[in-house]
């Protein structure tokens, strides 16, 4: 809102796009916050989608991004939020403290009796040493609850620098 504020005094139109974006956004995240259960992943996708328009409009230039989803993995069902929490993570930890940004990449993709959904950046990288922070933490419980040993997230650091997590599910 902050922004949107400051972008009517200095570009109305601008205002107006990011304003779309954020009722997009919130058109999509309220009711999944409330039920705190299970959306399909085509919605998940669609409110990340939101935000980052919303955050790419504040960063300009500083942010970029990919979204990879087939067409056949749109409405399997998936757990609400945790996509965001990612993408949040990505945004806040690892490319608002690099001066130049960078990209964030989502990707879905149809494993064997699995679903796999990784969020990469190019940010500062990932200490795999720290202690997950609450939106990792509460991912990973949220999984258990859900799935049981069945679903994991998995951190890793790749030598390129930045950070990849995936959150693996069971397909069926």
């Amino acid at each position: 809102l902050a922004l949107i504020g400051q972008l009517i005094e200095t570009d109305p139109h601008q205002a107006a796009i990011v304003h779309t974006h954020l009722i997009k956004y919130l058109r999509s995240a309220l009711p999944q916050i409330r039920e705190k259960s299970r959306s399909n992943l085509g919605q998940q996708i669609e409110m990340s989608r939101a935000y980052l328009n919303i955050m790419q409009a504040r960063m300009q230039e500083r942010l970029t991004y990919s979204i990879e989803l087939p067409s056949e993995l749109e409405h399997l069902v998936f757990p609400s939020m945790m996509i965001q929490t990612l993408v949040e993570n990505s945004i806040k930890h690892g490319l608002e403290p690099k001066t130049e940004g960078g990209h964030i990449a989502i990707c879905a993709k149809q494993g064997e009796g699995e679903i796999l959904l990784t969020v990469n950046d190019t940010g500062v990288g990932f200490n795999l040493h720290a202690d997950d922070g609450v939106g990792l933490c509460n991912i990973r419980e949220r999984l258990k609850i859900l799935y049981g040993l069945k679903a994991q997230l998995v951190v890793e650091a790749p030598g390129s620098g930045g950070a990849s997590l995936t959150i693996h599910i069971p397909s069926n």
